[in-house]
């Protein structure tokens, strides 16, 4: 079994659709909901993690593109311009996950893609705009 984090974009005459029922019983997928903006006829987006054999979760997104549902990878969503970042340390103190961190030697900010949720927490809180979520 594999799992990915996928942030599915949906176009507003589907998003009532039963999606992510279907990625369940058709594709015997396993998923995580870790955020979501969805709204009736409105544009809506979820980050989800799904688990299940290479070739179901291929199926999977083929059948959301399928859909009209914009894919994109989780991992890619998420930028720290480390020019603009002064390891101020607001960020990994709000960080629920722990996905943001000081490294104890060198005072530098750490990032750990894998817990991330992109909550937005740390884009909110940085004083010089050194986070960027793209969801």
């Amino acid at each position: 079994m594999i799992t990915k984090r996928l942030v599915l974009t949906f176009p507003e005459k589907i998003v009532t659709k039963p999606i992510t029922y279907r990625l369940v019983k058709d594709f015997d997928l396993q998923f995580n909901i870790l955020r979501a903006e969805i709204t009736t006829d409105i544009e809506g987006k979820i980050l989800i993690e799904v688990k299940g054999e290479k070739n179901s979760i291929e199926a999977g997104i083929k059948y959301l593109l399928n859909e009209g549902i914009t894919i994109q990878d989780a991992a890619k969503d998420i930028i720290i311009d480390k020019e603009k970042c002064i390891n101020c340390g607001i960020c990994p103190s709000l960080c629920i996950t722990k996905a943001l961190i000081m490294d104890s030697k060198t005072h530098e900010l750490v990032f750990e893609k894998n817990k991330c949720i992109l909550c937005g927490f740390c884009e909110n809180c940085c004083p010089v705009n050194a986070i960027r979520l793209n969801i």
